[in-house]
């Protein structure tokens, strides 16, 4: 099934409006934040190539991100949660907080959100839990996008810290090359500790 603005259509015909999608980027990886985004999009909003970001090339994402931030008639917004607040939290606690987060700064607030996978514990208003959402809502499509071009530009700048580490390469996602990489420097500040790869013995 194609990425579509079913969901959304029917939200709105039961005059709920505005509806924002949300999504995150960065559960994954071994170091670095988690990154989320919220998206409301026009009714009759319309833009060639919209899709899930896993299914698209770097240079069409970044092309697609650009549209959407520079449509003044998108409203989004995004958050951010470091590796230390991901270690406080746990990885599933930091994604939902970085959801609330971006969701609250939308202005105005939409009343109902569309999130990818499952459904967020105490979300601040009613939404509804999509699995595979951002390859069927083009809101979500949109936040995923937002959210994994910004992650991935965190991790070139912590690249440009940590050279010895190829985030500009993996992300931070657990690769062998970092896997090598980390067992040859040991962690850097920006890895999570609670994550297993990192905290095996030997490493801290």
């Amino acid at each position: 099934m194609p990425c579509s603005f079913e969901q959304e259509s029917l939200l709105f015909a039961r005059g709920i409006f505005p509806v924002a999608g949300i999504d995150e980027a960065g559960r994954g990886p071994l170091a670095g934040p988690v990154v989320a985004a919220a998206v409301v999009l026009p009714r009759d909003f319309r833009l060639p190539g919209l899709d899930d970001s896993k299914k698209l090339p770097p240079a069409r994402r970044e092309s697609l991100y650009e549209a959407l931030t520079g449509n003044p008639d998108v409203i989004w917004a995004s958050a951010r949660l470091d590796n230390l607040e991901i270690d406080r939290w746990n990885i599933l606690g930091a994604t939902h907080r970085a959801m609330s987060k971006a969701f609250l700064s939308l202005d105005p607030r939409p009343v109902h959100a569309l999130i990818d996978g499952l459904p967020v514990p105490n979300f601040p208003c009613p939404h509804t839990a999509l699995v595979g959402g951002d390859g069927r809502s083009l809101s979500i499509a949109a936040a995923s996008i937002i959210a994994k071009v910004e992650r991935d530009r965190a991790m070139l700048e912590l690249d440009r810290m940590y050279p010895a580490y190829g985030f500009s390469k993996h992300k931070g996602y657990p690769t062998p090359d970092h896997l090598a990489r980390l067992r040859e420097h040991g962690p850097c500040p920006v890895h999570r500790r609670s994550f297993s790869p990192v905290a095996q013995s030997g490493l801290l």
